[in-house]
């Protein structure tokens, strides 16, 4: 058995830039001890790279009207095919190194029921990696001499024990909102999101739009429209890492800093999570947007 299983449903392998950072990623997933790794969708490419990197692939995710796989989907077909008690939904953007294994081995020794996520390193990378020994030093030297640390927005993985999010609404996935619905659902539920940003180095590979139409942000697609309405509204979509509430340090589960945006979103968010006033947290939001 597995002690994680990794699934993605990867953008097509038509694009040459594209189809690089995607090798590079489930190439890194594939290398870490214990995974198993599935690929889903029947986007151009995605069985030739499977068989080639020798990972799963599951066709027939079910997608919108528009083609983009459901979040609900993947989530079932990641079930119905894996043993493992942890699964860790991801873009096929990221790269992961051992590290990521041991911050879950961490958690899921002080935490029955959690969702770990963590704010990525942005870096260009246009090059196949060479999978060679050592290859995490020399990446993580070239994040730190050339990356930049994401602001706390944005969630590129969620790793979950397969208890948590048994029902998930029908998310596009790649499009904005399902990720703040992810953390928000966390705290609704009573157990813990946990920012690993410290343990744990996630890198994203940089890349344009051209896969989206007119090359837009996905935060301007009608799918997103969708997802928020899915979500339940706005105030559910506002949820970052910023309204994680415990951290990981060095294997340590810790309360999460308070600092001055932590502690706006804890007066914001407490409406939405403790009454169930969307209208409330919504009149807060709008009354620290007039302080800014």
């Amino acid at each position: 058995m597995a002690f994680l299983t990794i699934f993605s449903a990867p953008k097509p392998f038509t694009d040459v830039h594209i189809a690089t950072i995607q090798r590079n990623a489930i190439k890194s997933w594939a290398l870490l001890p214990e995974i198993r790794v599935i690929l889903l969708g029947d986007e151009p490419g995605v069985e030739k790279e499977a068989r080639e990197l020798d990972v799963i692939h599951l066709p027939g995710v079910k997608c919108s009207e528009g083609g983009t796989p459901l979040i609900s989907s993947m989530f079932q077909l990641a079930r119905a095919n894996s043993d493992s008690n942890l699964l860790c939904i991801i873009n096929t953007d990221i790269l992961l190194m051992p590290d990521f294994v041991a911050a879950a081995e961490q958690v899921q020794r002080q935490k029955e029921k959690f969702v770990m996520l963590s704010q990525r390193w942005d870096m260009d990378l246009r090059q196949p990696i060479e999978f060679t020994v050592g290859w995490e030093d020399h990446l993580r030297s070239a994040v730190h001499g050339q990356g930049q640390l994401h602001r706390p927005a944005g969630s590129d993985f969620f790793l979950f024990p397969r208890t948590c999010y048994t029902e998930v609404p029908d998310f596009a996935i790649g499009r904005a909102g399902w990720d703040n619905w992810m953390i928000y659902q966390a705290r609704k539920s009573g157990f813990p999101a946990i920012d690993a940003t410290h343990d744990a180095m996630i890198v994203h590979q940089n890349h344009d739009y051209s896969h989206l139409p007119g090359g837009q942000p996905h935060y301007h697609h009608p799918e997103t429209d969708e997802n928020i309405r899915l979500a339940g509204g706005r105030p559910m979509t506002r949820f970052t890492l910023l309204d994680a509430d415990k951290r990981l340090v060095d294997g340590h589960l810790l309360p999460q800093k308070l600092d001055r945006a932590r502690l706006w979103r804890r007066i914001e968010a407490w409406p939405l999570l403790a009454l169930g006033s969307s209208r409330l947290s919504n009149a807060l939001w709008r009354l620290r947007k007039l302080f800014k």
